[in-house]
């Protein structure tokens, strides 16, 4: 058990990643303020994170087909969250294992 002081690293690597910043509005007119990191840390999903709430996730084509997913994740309204998974399709890969 680590004394007082000491940190118990579980993990810790650096890796070159690849980030995409785009705002956008849908036809709700809704901002969307997002920042897409692709990175192989995620066995090919994205890291996508709302600028403007302060939430981020780990998102894969498959996720997106998850009734309520982006819903629940983004705090979004149904309108809202349909626009977000459109913009999403076009840029989220499919999940691979490397095991």
């Amino acid at each position: 058990m680590p004394r007082h002081g000491e940190l118990d690293f579980l993990a810790d690597s650096t890796e070159q990643t690849s980030t995409r910043f785009v705002t956008f509005l849908g036809p709700s007119m809704k901002r969307f303020d997002l920042a897409i990191t692709t990175t192989a840390l995620f066995y090919g999903k994205s890291l996508v994170a709302d600028l403007q709430q302060g939430i981020s996730a780990v998102i894969g084509a498959d996720d997106l087909e998850e009734p309520g997913y982006l819903e629940n994740t983004f705090k979004l309204g149904e309108t809202e969250a349909d626009e977000l998974r459109e913009f999403l399709q076009m840029v989220v890969g499919m999940p691979y294992f490397t095991d």
